[in-house]
């Protein structure tokens, strides 16, 4: 019998919103991979303002999806703070990405002031910020770090992969990041960050590209291959019965 492992996608679920749509077609594809099932539910941000813990309890991983600003960011970065420090597999795509960054920013580099200058124009510390050069419905190539995980998972070090967004890491704050536990390590030909990891962390990557835009192609992502099997992993170590 097949394990079945529960996502937990943070964020405020919208029909229109593309990759809402193809994120549970995704994880669908990448879980007949590793050969295990898939059951998701959406966790809208607000909700998770209050008894965080409890409300993702039974998640075995968690993605925080596109579409920002969030309806509650505290609630948001409450449910990333829960993945960082509880070793849950963790994925960030577009706002999710950005969010992640805001996230650690705060609570592990004590930049209080961090935030989005998309939600917060006024922000004396915009950690993010409008890209150079937009990337709505963009495909763009990122150049990955050597030695990375992602570079292992891709097998390769330069990929293409599509974008839906206008904001990204401000690149003046990109050496906040250096030899800090959470790294950059995937660019784009300008050296603009495009993929963060977390050191020590089971499963923790974030990118401001949409992997999941591959279900429309009946494609499972390898990105998202490596994401479920470490949630299978989760899963069988914590002893969540399902």
């Amino acid at each position: 019998m097949k394990d079945t492992v529960r996502i937990g996608l943070i964020g405020d679920f919208n029909p229109d919103v593309i990759a809402h749509i193809a994120i549970p077609q995704a994880l669908t594809l990448a879980a007949r991979k590793v050969e295990c099932s898939v059951e998701t539910e959406w966790l809208p941000t607000p909700l998770l303002e209050k008894d965080t813990a409890e409300r993702l309890a039974a998640c075995d991983g968690l993605w925080i999806v596109p579409a920002s600003p969030y309806e509650s960011m505290e609630g948001a970065l409450l449910a990333i703070r829960f993945a960082r420090e509880r070793g849950v597999p963790f994925l960030g795509t577009c706002g999710g990405f950005q969010h992640a960054l805001i996230e650690y920013a705060r609570n592990v580099l004590n930049l209080a002031e961090a935030d989005s200058a998309e939600s917060n124009p006024e922000s004396t510390l915009p950690l993010i910020a409008s890209l150079s050069c937009s990337l709505v419905e963009a495909t763009d190539t990122i150049v990955l770090q050597p030695g990375s995980r992602i570079a292992a998972l891709y097998g390769k070090s330069e990929i293409s992969e599509k974008y839906h967004c206008s904001f990204g890491l401000n690149p003046r704050y990109t050496t906040l990041f250096d030899a800090r536990g959470l790294r950059i390590t995937g660019f784009d030909k300008s050296g603009e960050a495009r993929v963060f990891d977390l050191d020590g962390h089971p499963f923790y990557i974030g990118t401001l590209f949409q992997p999941e835009r591959s279900a429309f192609k009946d494609v499972a992502h390898p990105l998202i291959i490596a994401y479920m099997r470490a949630v299978l992993t989760h899963k069988q170590a914590s002893g969540h019965k399902r």
